[in-house]
C-alpha cells in the first residue's frame, strides 16, 4: 500500500551523510603494462585526491600516504595533476603544488613517501604543475607551469608556461613562453617533436586556440629546448583541444571547425591539412576547463578510437587505417578519460543509476573494423565498482530529457526527474515543488549520470530539471556560441522557461518553483530571482552577485572570459553593472540561502557578502552559511552535508513541509516575513 505525505517531506533512504560516507569517485584513469591507476576525490578524507593502482592480480593498492592528495591549483580549477610512465607516477601535491615523483613496485603493500623534483617554490602556492609527459628516454617530464608572483595582487603577472623538468629532480627549463595560456604538451613517440596548444586574452579554449609543434633538441646544459616552433591550425574561430600522438608517429586533434568536437588527423600546416577521422554529429571533445581530458586514444596501425554520447547512451567507435567506422553502443551513459594499453581501453563509466566505476574493454583484433554485427559489441570489465549504496529501486529518479520552448522561438534542453519514493507519494490532487538546477562554466552541461546530490532531492519528494541553457556544450558550437553577448539574459530566459513549461504539462507546482545553482549557475540563480517573479526560492552556491567585480578580481584564467560573455571590460562597464544582480536589489523578493568558502579565489567571498548585505537592507528572508577551508566547490564531507540539509531546511520553511529526520535548523534572517510556515 502506498501511503501518502507531503512533498518535500518524504521519508528517503539517502541521508545526507550518504553522499559522503564511504564516496570515493573516480577522477582520472592511466592504463600501462596491464595495470590500471586512478585518481578518487574522498569527502571523508578532507577531499583530498588519492591515487589508486590495480595490480594484475586485480589487487589495490593506496599509494599515497595519510595527509598527501594529488591535485593541482593550476587555472584555479586544475586537472592533469598525475600521470604515469614506466610504473613511475608523477603528480602535484595539493599542499605545496610542487611535482613529485612516486616509484611504487607492483605488489608494494604501503604507501611509500614521494619525492620532490621541482625546486621549492619563494612564495606558497607560487609554482604549480599539470599537464605532464615523459620523454621517451624517461630523462624529462614535459608539462605545464604557472608561476604565480609573490605579491599575488595583479593576474595579468601570471606567467602560463612550458617546461622541462628531469625527471630524477632538478631545476626546470622554459621551452615554450610568451603566451597568455597553454597547454597539452604532447611528445612525439621518437622524442623528437612538441605539440601544444596555445591561446590569448580574451579568449577560452572552446573559443579558440592554435595547435603548434616544434622539435625538441639539447639545450647545451643538459636540459631541453624547441627549435622551429610551427602553427599546425587553429586561431580565434576554431577551437582544437586534446593533442595526441600515434604510436607510428602521426598527430591527431580534436577540432570543432564542423560545429562539433570531432577527431582530426594532422597532414601538415594550414586549415586545409586536418583531415577528418570519422565525422559524426557530437562532442567527442568537452570543454577544456580541466587539464589532461582525453576522448579518444589512436592505437597501432592507423585505428583511432573515440566516445561520444548521445540520448541512448555511451558509443565507443573503431577507425581504422581505410576510413572504415564501427560504431559500438556501450551499455552506460558516458565513457570519461579514455586510455589505451594495448589490447584494452580503460575508461571511467558513468550510468543512470549507480555511481562511477572505472572499466575496460578487451580490443578486437586490429583490422576488424569493417568486419561482421558481431564485432559491434564490446562488454565493459568492472575494474572499480561504484559503492553498493543498496537504495530500493523504487526511490531512484532516472532523467529523462526533454526539449521545450524558450524566447524568441529559440529550442532549450534539459534532463528532467520526477520525485520518486520508496512506498511514499504526494497528496491527491497536489503536484511536487519543482529545483531548476543551474549548470556552472557557464560553458558546461547537464549531466544525466547518478548523482545521489540529485537523488537527495527526488527521493524526497522534489522533482528537478537540470537545464541546459543556450551556451551549454553538447549540442554543437552555434548552441555554445547563444551566450556570447548573453550571459545573465539567454541563460535566465531558459531556465524559466524550463520551469514554466514543466508546469504547464502539469508535472510540477507552478507555485513552488525554486532556482539553485553554484559559480555560474549562482549568477543565473540570482539574475533570475532579481529580473522575474517565476522563482518562490533559490539557493546561490558561490554565485557572482557583481560582474564587474568579478572582471577585477578574479583569475587570470577567466580574467577576460565576460569579454564574450558580457563585453569588453572596462569599455562595456555599463552592460557589466546592468546585468549584475547587485544592481537590481530591489527586484528580490524571494527567499534566498547563500552559500559560500571562504578560500575561493574564483568567486571571492566579497560577491556573496554584498548580495546579503543588500537582501538585509531590503528586509528580504534569507540565510547565509560561510566555509572555512573551502575553495571553488565543497570538497569536505561535514561542510558538504551542512550545505544540502541547510538548503532542505530552508525549503521546508519557505514550502510549508517538515523535513524527515534530524536536521540542524538554519538562521533565517526576517523568518516571520516567509510566505507560509511550516506544517505539522
Amino acid at each position: 500500500m502506498v501511503a501518502h505525505a507531503p512533498y518535500g517531506s518524504w521519508p528517503s533512504p539517502i541521508p545526507a551523510e550518504l553522499l559522503v560516507a564511504g564516496a570515493a569517485r573516480p577522477t582520472d584513469v592511466f592504463a600501462e603494462g596491464g595495470l590500471t591507476w586512478w585518481s578518487q576525490s574522498r569527502p571523508s578524507e578532507g577531499g583530498r585526491e588519492q591515487l589508486v593502482r590495480r595490480d594484475g592480480d586485480g589487487s589495490l593498492h593506496d599509494l599515497l600516504p595519510d595527509g598527501w592528495s594529488a591535485r593541482t591549483r593550476a587555472h584555479e580549477y586544475g586537472g592533469g595533476a598525475w600521470w604515469v610512465s614506466a610504473g613511475v607516477v608523477f603528480f602535484t601535491s595539493w599542499a605545496d603544488q610542487r611535482l613529485y615523483r612516486l616509484d611504487p613496485a607492483a605488489g608494494q603493500p604501503e604507501p611509500i613517501t614521494p619525492e620532490p623534483i621541482t625546486p621549492e617554490p619563494a612564495a606558497p602556492h607560487a609554482l604549480r604543475y599539470a599537464d605532464g609527459r615523459v620523454t621517451p628516454d624517461a630523462a624529462f617530464v614535459i608539462c605545464v607551469r604557472e608561476s604565480h608572483p609573490a605579491d599575488a595582487g595583479d593576474a595579468g603577472k601570471v606567467r602560463n608556461e612550458i617546461v622541462a623538468v628531469p625527471s630524477s629532480g632538478g631545476e626546470p627549463t622554459v621551452l615554450v613562453a610568451g603566451r597568455d595560456f597553454v597547454a597539452s604538451p604532447r611528445i612525439s613517440p621518437d622524442g623528437g617533436r612538441l605539440a601544444w596548444l596555445a591561446w590569448d586574452h580574451p579568449d577560452m579554449p572552446w573559443d579558440g586556440t592554435e595547435l603548434w609543434i616544434a622539435d625538441l633538441v639539447p639545450d647545451g646544459a643538459g636540459g631541453l629546448a624547441t627549435s622551429g616552433a610551427e602553427l599546425l591550425a587553429g586561431g580565434r574561430d576554431e577551437s582544437l583541444v586534446q593533442p595526441e600522438w600515434g604510436p607510428e608517429g602521426t598527430l591527431y586533434v580534436v577540432s570543432d571547425r564542423s560545429d562539433w568536437w570531432n577527431v582530426y588527423q594532422v597532414l601538415g600546416a594550414g586549415p586545409a591539412q586536418l583531415h577528418p577521422v570519422c565525422p559524426v554529429a557530437a562532442e567527442v571533445g568537452r570543454p577544456a576547463w580541466v587539464f589532461g581530458q582525453s576522448g579518444y586514444r589512436p592505437a597501432a596501425g592507423g585505428v583511432v578510437w573515440f566516445t561520444f554520447s548521445d540520448g541512448a547512451g555511451a558509443h565507443l567507435v573503431e577507425v581504422a587505417a581505410d576510413g572504415s567506422c564501427v560504431d559500438r553502443p556501450i551499455d552506460c551513459l558516458s565513457l570519461q578519460q579514455l586510455r589505451l594499453d594495448g589490447d584494452r581501453l580503460v575508461a571511467i563509466a558513468t550510468e543512470a543509476e549507480r555511481e562511477p566505476s572505472v572499466v575496460q574493454f578487451s580490443l578486437p583484433a586490429p583490422g576488424s573494423a569493417a568486419g561482421s554485427a558481431e564485432t559491434a559489441e564490446l562488454v565493459a570489465q568492472v575494474l572499480q565498482p561504484p559503492r553498493d549504496l543498496a537504495l530500493p529501486a523504487g526511490a531512484l529518479s532516472r532523467g529523462r530529457r526533454i526539449d521545450f520552448p524558450s524566447e524568441g522561438g529559440r529550442v532549450a534542453h534539459a534532463w528532467f526527474y520526477p520525485p520518486a519514493g520508496d512506498g511514499v507519494s504526494g497528496p491527491h490532487g497536489e503536484l511536487p515543488p519543482l529545483l531548476v538546477m543551474v549548470h556552472g562554466g557557464p560553458t558546461a552541461a547537464a549531466d544525466p549520470s547518478f548523482k545521489l546530490s540529485t537523488q537527495f532531492w527526488t527521493s524526497r519528494g522534489f522533482a528537478v530539471v537540470d537545464v541546459d541553457y543556450g551556451g551549454s556544450t553538447g549540442y554543437g558550437r552555434p548552441y555554445r556560441r547563444l551566450l556570447d553577448g548573453g550571459w545573465g539574459i539567454v541563460d535566465v530566459q531558459d531556465a524559466c522557461a524550463a520551469a514554466r513549461w514543466l508546469a504547464e504539462q502539469g508535472l510540477v507546482d507552478g507555485a513552488r518553483l525554486a532556482i539553485r545553482g553554484g559559480s555560474a549557475g549562482g549568477f543565473t540563480t540570482l539574475a533570475a530571482l532579481a529580473g522575474t517573479d517565476v522563482f518562490a526560492a533559490g539557493a546561490s552556491h558561490y554565485g557572482v552577485a557583481d560582474l564587474a567585480a568579478l572582471a577585477r578580481d578574479t583569475h587570470k584564467f577567466e580574467s577576460r572570459y565576460l569579454d564574450r560573455l558580457v563585453g569588453p571590460w572596462p569599455l562595456a562597464e555599463a552592460t557589466y553593472t546592468e546585468r549584475s544582480p547587485l544592481s537590481h536589489i530591489e527586484g528580490f523578493t524571494s527567499p534566498l540561502i547563500v552559500l559560500q568558502g571562504l578560500q575561493d579565489e574564483v568567486v571571492p567571498p566579497a560577491q556573496a557578502e554584498l548580495i546579503v548585505a543588500g537582501l538585509r537592507e531590503r528586509g528580504v528572508p534569507h540565510a547565509y552559511l560561510a566555509f572555512e577551508g573551502e575553495q571553488h566547490g565543497f570538497r569536505i564531507a561535514a561542510n558538504i552535508v551542512r550545505a544540502i540539509t541547510a538548503e532542505l531546511y530552508f525549503y521546508s520553511r519557505v514550502f510549508g513541509f517538515t523535513a524527515d529526520g534530524a536536521i540542524e535548523p538554519v538562521e533565517i534572517a526576517f523568518a516571520e516575513r516567509l510566505p507560509r510556515a511550516p506544517s505539522s
